[in-house]
């Protein structure tokens, strides 16, 4: 689950002040480097790029325009729509990968890590964009990726919480490889997990407590797959509350509750896939070549 962190505007301040606010966030309060960043607009918004370019003065060389595929948000088909403003962070020549619009864009040394959404159309039935009379702002900054900048690592995973839960996942999986991408996963999970189930999901057959379920699954897979088949996944949860109880005190609260579903939830799925090996075994024991 990534973490969003956002602000937003309607019908007050615009590109102008939206664009300035960022710069100046990344650049005065975080320090981060002016020549790592890189920033990118829609094709068409020039008046983003003359800001860009001219009211804060980055330089052409870490600029770029973008497609609508990258740089223009929508809702759907019909509604509020607009480009879109993107920084970009370099995380260094080490890193294999190019800069925003190049053929290795892909790569991971530049690593968006903040949006703006300029909000300045209504798209109708037919397609024709229509000027909203209130213009807005919808920012989005990664938490884990500006947290990840600003520790010094390059990974999500590296920063301080995710080893923490990474650290708690090896010890209740018995596992010695920290670099295990299984248990990423398990970390990743235990937060979203808990925190659902603090904020009133349960685990059932449909609909968000389906998403739940399979979450928990998934985990109690990659714990399969570490050969811990006892149920673990469960004890996380006061390391979890450990490491963000400060900033969700719901969740210490709640963690006697939320680690009993997830104990229910793992012993239930160990009978369902102890009775599916069963099956499994039984089928492959046969001679047929066919399964």
């Amino acid at each position: 689950f990534f973490e969003m962190l956002g602000n937003f505007s309607f019908g007050d301040y615009f590109k102008r002040d939206a664009i300035r606010f960022a710069w100046d966030f990344v650049t005065g309060v975080l320090k981060l480097d002016p020549a790592r960043l890189w920033v990118t607009v829609f094709q068409d918004d020039d008046e983003a790029a003359d800001i860009w370019l001219k009211g804060i003065g980055v330089p052409s060389s870490r600029f770029a325009r973008m497609g609508e595929k990258s740089n223009f948000w929508e809702m759907g088909d019909t509604g509020p729509c607009g480009p879109c403003s993107e920084i970009f962070y370099d995380h260094g020549p080490e890193v294999k990968g190019g800069p925003p619009g190049s053929a290795d864009a892909d790569g991971d040394r530049y690593i968006e890590i903040w949006n703006l959404v300029f909000m300045q159309y209504n798209r109708d039935s037919v397609g024709t964009l229509h000027p909203l009379p209130k213009p807005s702002v919808d920012t989005g900054m990664g938490l884990e990726r500006i947290s990840a900048v600003m520790q010094q690592v390059h990974s999500n995973y590296d920063i301080d919480l995710f080893q923490s839960l990474i650290k708690a996942a090896a010890r209740v999986t018995h596992t010695k490889d920290l670099a295990d991408n299984s248990l990423k996963v398990i970390a990743d999970h235990i937060r979203a997990c808990s925190f659902l189930i603090t904020d009133g999901v349960i685990p059932g057959s449909e609909g968000r407590g389906y998403v739940l379920r399979r979450i928990i699954r998934r985990a109690i897979r990659h714990g399969y797959q570490l050969d811990q088949k006892q149920p673990f996944f469960y004890q996380l949860v006061e390391d979890l509350s450990q490491v963000m109880g400060q900033a969700y005190p719901e969740l210490v609260a709640a963690k006697t509750r939320v680690a009993a579903v997830l104990q229910q939830e793992e012993e239930r799925f160990a009978e369902t896939l102890e009775n599916g090996m069963q099956i499994l075994e039984a089928a492959l024991s046969q001679k047929s070549k066919v399964l």
